[in-house]
């Protein structure tokens, strides 16, 4: 019997995230039972919906945040949804020798063991069941439940007092959606403003929202470095970078600093080239990120059009190095600080002569 049954938890599927025999499934362990897979509808933009918060101690939300951080659900994740996903998880308590979940049984929950052992069974051929794994403090299960409204492929027995934290379907669902629908949202709305990708559809922007990856970098980081290959795309969601660019005498320039909604690192998406200058984090610097595999695969047509404009990208080279003797080095710039002002360095690139209409690069 399911004791998870008056206690919201008649619900895991058994898909182990650790290599266990459970990831072979019995191909005919569903034989003469009648199950149904459905999801639920949701509307991510619900207006009425709110964050589920429930107080954990530090110590258990590391846990949590370790137990979920290589399950392939939760890799994909940023650090708002999983903050959101540990937020949401509630405890549950079971007593030695109670089911957690069923074999065969519906699953709605997604498990992280914070104490205690249980012990996992599978039947196979309408044989008894039979153990096939463990789970300690730590361990996580059950996350195909977060997916389909599934059948158990395992039973789950305590074989002590356990503290478990759970995670339902509904909730989780409602977390990823509307986190995926606001990112997706705010990345549309940007690349709208995004000259290089000015020439796109609606549509098109749609599939890049969808494809960009926030990535982290810590204050000093580097994000890309100068005469390195690049192959990323990079647009800035919150916190500021510094931009540095060396001349052939290895003399270190300051370039006009980037900050949120500024974007680099787009020459990478056209050739070959190295990078132009190295950027790093002021800060804490989060940022969008898009490969420039992803960016051909879903806009290919659309890679060619700005190849046609690439030789405004070659002509910005030109104009740097022409403009590079009039510029400040890093090196001397603190030190000349103290004495008289000197003629300010013209600005890049407004110095620049203007290019091609509403184009504006990053030369990075």
């Amino acid at each position: 019997m399911d004791s998870d049954s008056d206690s919201d938890s008649d619900d895991d599927d058994e898909s182990l995230e650790d290599p266990s025999p459970l990831l072979s499934i019995p191909a005919n362990y569903m034989r003469g039972r009648r199950t149904s897979v459905s999801a639920e509808s949701m509307v991510p933009s619900h207006q009425n919906y709110v964050k589920t918060v429930i107080s954990k101690t530090p110590e258990q939300r590391k846990r949590i945040e370790l137990s979920i951080a290589s399950n392939f659900l939760f890799k994909n994740l940023d650090e708002d949804q999983h903050e959101d996903v540990v937020n949401a998880m509630a405890e549950k308590r079971f007593r030695s020798r109670e089911t957690v979940i069923e074999q065969g049984a519906v699953g709605d929950y997604f498990y992280v063991v914070e104490t205690g052992t249980l012990d996992v069974f599978v039947a196979k051929n309408g044989n008894p069941s039979e153990k096939v794994f463990e789970y300690g403090p730590g361990g996580s299960f059950g996350e195909l439940a977060l997916m389909y409204n599934g059948p158990r492929a395992a039973t789950v027995i305590t074989t002590s007092d356990v503290v478990l934290w759970a995670l339902d379907r509904i909730t989780f669902r409602r977390i990823l959606m509307e986190n995926t629908s606001r990112k997706r949202r705010m990345y549309e709305a940007f690349l709208e403003t995004v000259p290089l990708l000015v020439s796109l559809e609606p549509y098109e922007r749609h599939k890049i929202a969808d494809a960009l990856e926030s990535v982290y970098f810590e204050d000093g980081q580097t994000v890309v470095r100068q005469g390195d290959q690049g192959d990323n795309f990079f647009i800035i969601e919150s916190g500021e970078a510094t931009v540095t660019k060396c001349s052939e005498d290895g003399e270190e320039f300051p370039m006009p600093g980037l900050g949120p909604g500024e974007y680099f690192g787009e020459l990478a998406l056209l050739n070959e080239m190295p990078r132009a200058a190295t950027v790093k984090a002021h800060g804490r610097l989060k940022c969008a990120t898009l490969g420039k595999r992803a960016f051909v695969r879903l806009l290919g047509p659309v890679v060619e059009i700005i190849k046609r404009n690439s030789v405004n990208y070659q002509t910005i080279e030109q104009q740097l190095q022409q403009h590079q003797q009039q510029l400040v080095p890093v090196s001397s710039a603190s030190a000349s600080a103290s004495a008289s002002p000197a003629p300010s360095s013209p600005a890049l690139p407004s110095a620049l002569p203007p290019l091609h209409p509403q184009l504006q690069l990053s030369n990075i």
